[in-house]
Parts: C-alpha cells; structure tokens; sequence
C-alpha cells in the first residue's frame, strides 16, 4: 500500500532569500567605512598637531617677555592689503625706541593660515625711518589668518587676527592687550 503524502515543494537555498543579505549588508558597510577610515588615517598627515610640543611649552616665557617688550616700547602696527597692486603696506610705530642692532631693524611679518601650513608666508620688511612699509604679496586668500609681526632680533612681538578680506586692514597695539600670565 501507497502513502499518499503531500507534495513538499523544493527547498531554496540560502542565498535565494533576500533576509540574510539584508542582515549582512550593516556589517559589511561598518568594514568597508572602518577600511576607509584606516586609510584616511595613514596617508594624511597630522598638519595641526606639533612633533616638538614640549619644547614649545617651555617656549612660553619667552613669547611672554617679548609681548611684555613690546608693551614696554608702546609697538603698535597697522597693516593693509591692496589686492590691486599687489601690495601689502604698513606703518610700525614705537613710543620708545629700542636699542637696535643690525639684524634688529629688519621686521618681520608673518601671516600664518588657519588650517594649511603650506600657505603661510613669512616677510621680511626694512620699514622707513617714518615706520612705513610696503612689500610685494601676489595674493591674500581669504581666510582669518593669524598674524604677527616681530623685529629681526626676536626682542618683541606683536599678534592678532585679521579676517580677509572683510577687515580690510588690521591695527596691532601692545597697549590692547594684556598678555597671559
């Protein structure tokens, strides 16, 4: 005698249903992110963070006493930038004048950019016997760059901020600010 039994239709296999991809696909995107974020890390370089941090911890004090020596001389600076001519032109002035060296009458003006180390200039100005200057600077991107203005003899300094190009000049006086103690 014959069982009459029920006709079972075939199996499919796993791979036919469409809830275990749906289930492996969050893994798999957290691998393939995790990946990415590993390469990211080892082909960019690290341009904010200083390999000789301790040393410019130590280099404080000193950056203090020249902010306190340029309180002391009355340094005030204003600078301008004329994108048209491609000049950037100032006038440093001194209640005091300080005793000065050879390398000291040379100014040195930085202008450091927020985020791309690449793009900071340094420039070195002989300013008049009336305080102004003028030096040649092909373009000022805009941005809020840190700005700081110094004499050749690293003796005293003066800093600020200027964003470019709404501020379209930038006035530095060491009577402005009380630096940190």
């Amino acid at each position: 005698m014959q069982t009459l039994s029920p006709k079972l239709a075939p199996a499919t296999p796993w791979y036919r249903h469409r809830w275990p991809w749906l289930l492996m696909s969050g893994p798999a995107v957290v691998v393939v992110a995790g990946i990415f974020t590993a390469w990211l890390a080892i082909s960019r370089a690290d341009a904010l963070v200083a390999d000789d941090y301790y040393k410019q911890g130590k280099a404080i004090n000193k950056d203090l006493r020249r902010d306190h020596e340029a309180q002391r001389l009355g340094a005030a600076i204003g600078i301008g930038y004329d994108p048209a001519a491609a000049v950037l032109r100032g006038r440093l002035q001194m209640r005091e004048v300080p005793v000065v060296g050879q390398e000291g009458q040379t100014l040195i003006i930085s202008l450091v950019h927020p985020t791309q180390p690449s793009k900071d200039r340094t420039l070195m100005v002989r300013p008049a016997a009336d305080g102004t200057f003028s030096v040649p600077l092909a373009e000022l991107e805009q941005a809020r760059w840190r700005l700081v203005a110094e004499d050749g003899g690293h003796a005293w300094r003066l800093h600020g901020n200027w964003v470019w190009p709404q501020q379209r000049s930038i006035e530095m006086n060491a009577e402005a600010y009380a630096p940190a103690e």
